[in-house]
């Protein structure tokens, strides 16, 4: 199965209410975000619940989607939080658009 390539992923990142970030691949990163909210999906916010969807990068396929959350999770806290500060805010509120 390929993707569309007009379909976009995001990589997004969520905070937790302990102050965990969270890093994901979907191809509606507020759908996923109302999800993680509602305790559906990741396992990671049962100890702590989704309080915000604080970084959205768009990616041009899955597959790229993939790679950059790879990357992301690499990364010590402090650069995903250097993401977190450099994030767009209109993706943010609709990352659809990008």
């Amino acid at each position: 199965m390929t993707d569309s390539p007009t379909k976009p992923w995001f990589v997004y990142l969520v905070r937790a209410a302990n102050g965990a970030l969270y890093c994901g691949i979907s191809d509606d990163a507020q759908r996923r975000f109302a999800e993680h909210r509602r305790g559906r999906g990741a396992r990671f916010f049962h100890s702590s619940p989704a309080v915000a969807l604080v970084y959205v990068e768009p990616c041009a396929s899955k597959g790229d989607a993939l790679r950059r959350e790879h990357a992301i999770k690499q990364l010590r806290k402090s650069a995903k939080e250097a993401l977190v500060s450099a994030a767009d805010p209109v993706l943010l509120n609709d990352p659809v658009i990008a």
